[in-house]
């Protein structure tokens, strides 16, 4: 199992408080990243002791998105992506994903993390198809109107909102937000999602999955992981792909074969632990 990473700190932007931990930072870590400090390293040895395979779901994660984003591209035709709360960057980000299948692909991320935001920044020095907006996703009206995501609206768009509906703790205000989103984009457009799970069922993956809800909540209290039902529900008047919503582990675009292999090194509980799915706006 990868431990976070550790040793010489990386440069701090200005804006960025490394007394306490990120979110962002803190996901850094467990993919096994440079740009975290001690204060998230923390959260990661804390959250390890409950659930060590957490790196794994992070990289699957990944993993996922790769999945998703390359199937748009290639097989739906979608060249505009908007990734709200995109984090920082690491390997196969998602502009490198869809203009590896078309190079002319249009890529903006969205996050308000300072950290993400000097990154982001950067990326506009490197690719002309790609670009940063310095927002906080859950203000979809001010978001919607800057003039970056307002041009990536032009054509259907893959909207991803990877692991960050969960630190919203209300569920009406998600379902607000993904509504919200949804509405704007084109007819065609696609809305990817991944999400904390918890069943509340009084399973062993419920237990799990509230011992972690807990730990986290302690740094980052407005998290809530929602039951498969509550997930379903954000893509209501949408047409969701097979194989539905279920486990990152079980997401599998049309056409595409199923590997086990990473499912296979987990406990069932901890393969219950995070949700997804992908739909098309008719």
């Amino acid at each position: 199992m990868p431990e976070p990473a550790s040793g010489q700190d990386p440069v701090v932007a200005p804006g960025v408080d490394v007394s306490r931990p990120s979110i962002a930072r803190v996901y850094d870590a467990f993919l096994g990243g440079k740009d975290n400090f001690e204060s998230d390293r923390a959260v990661v040895r804390q959250i390890l002791r409950i659930a060590p395979e957490l790196p794994a779901w992070t990289r699957e994660n990944r993993r996922w998105l790769a999945r998703v984003v390359e199937w748009l591209a290639r097989e739906a035709r979608i060249t505009r992506f908007l990734d709200l709360g995109s984090g920082l960057p690491t390997a196969q980000n998602t502009h490198q994903l869809a203009q590896r299948v078309n190079p002319a692909a249009k890529v903006g991320y969205v996050d308000n993390d300072p950290a993400v935001i000097a990154h982001g920044r950067a990326l506009l020095l490197e690719n002309a198809n790609t670009f940063f907006v310095p927002a906080d996703f859950t203000t979809p009206d001010q978001l919607l109107a800057d003039p970056v995501v307002a041009g990536l609206l032009d054509r259907p768009v893959g909207l991803i909102q990877a692991l960050i509906l969960h630190h919203v703790e209300d569920l009406d205000q998600t379902r607000e937000l993904v509504r919200r989103y949804v509405e704007a984009l084109p007819s065609g457009s696609y809305l990817a999602i991944s999400h904390a799970c918890n069943p509340r069922d009084g399973s062993e993956p419920a237990l799990l999955a509230t011992a972690l809800e807990e730990k986290f909540r302690e740094q980052f209290p407005s998290l809530r992981f929602r039951t498969p039902a509550e997930i379903t529900s954000y893509f209501d008047g949408l047409e969701l792909l097979e194989p539905s919503v279920v486990r990152l582990f079980d997401w599998w675009p049309p056409g595409v074969d199923h590997d086990e292999t990473t499912a296979a090194s987990l406990s069932e509980a901890a393969g219950q632990i995070l949700y997804c799915g992908l739909a098309r706006k008719p």
